[in-house]
């Protein structure tokens, strides 16, 4: 069963610089994908936040 994750980078000024949803099968598929997105746009040493849809907290930077 799918599980819904929401990805979020914020900047120094605490602007939304991304807020993506990823729709994945495991906690730790969806933490693969969220440190690729971050990668892929260059955010890794911004703030950001990996969630489930419960709130539990899954990747953290701050």
């Amino acid at each position: 069963m799918e599980k819904t994750y929401f990805l979020t980078v914020f900047d120094q000024s605490g602007e939304t610089l991304l807020n993506e949803k990823i729709t994945t099968e495991s906690d730790e598929l969806a933490k693969e994908l969220g440190r690729h997105r971050l990668n892929e746009k260059n955010y890794m040493k911004h703030s950001h936040r990996l969630v489930d849809n419960a709130g539990k907290l899954l990747l953290f930077e701050r």
